[in-house]
Order: C-alpha cells, then sequence, then structure tokens
C-alpha cells in the first residue's frame, strides 16, 4: 500500500533553512542535504508506520544528517503529512514555541 505524502509550509521551511545552511558551510552540500532527504522521505509513502513519540506523531530520524522529521498518518485517505524536520541539535522548546 503506497501512502501520498504532504509536507506542511513549515516543514517545506525547515527544509529549505537547512538547505541554506549546509550551502553556507560548502556550496553544493544543500543539493546533496536535499537529494538525500527527498530520497530518504520516500520510504515514509511505502512504510510510515514508525514509532509514535507524542500526541500521534511520529518520527524519522535521517541517518547521515542531524535532523528528525515529524509526522502522522492517515490510514483511511492513505496519507502521510510531514509536519516539521527539526534539527536534532537544536532546542526543541525553541522550536515549537516559533
Amino acid at each position: 500500500m503506497k501512502f501520498d505524502l504532504e509536507l506542511d509550509p513549515r516543514a517545506i521551511h525547515d527544509v529549505q533553512e537547512a538547505i541554506d545552511y549546509y550551502d553556507e558551510q560548502l556550496i553544493g552540500l544543500g543539493e546533496k542535504f536535499e537529494t538525500y532527504f527527498n530520497k530518504y522521505i520516500k520510504t515514509l509513502a511505502k512504510n510510515p508506520f514508525y514509532q509514535v513519540r507524542y500526541h500521534n506523531i511520529r518520527c524519522l530520524p535521517l541517518k547521515k544528517y542531524p535532523f528528525m522529521v515529524h509526522f502522522t498518518v492517515d490510514i483511511e485517505l492513505k496519507a502521510v503529512y510531514i509536519h516539521a524536520v527539526i534539527n536534532t541539535k537544536k532546542d526543541p522548546k525553541e522550536y515549537w514555541i516559533k
């Protein structure tokens, strides 16, 4: 069973911030992050049933980068809703307050 992926505008913003940060470190690194991220979240379309961490929110940590994808699953609609892509090196309280 394949699920549709939907990214919240805030999650898109999170990804863009990460791309910009990595490009500031080294040109082309942001593109590598984006390619890795896009390939990685496609696994959610195939199997979104990762552990529920809190309030029905599931999390998928990226292996090569310090980010965690926070998402929910709607089984009836066969949809995965990506709410945030959080840098795990930052204080999560700061992120959620914003």
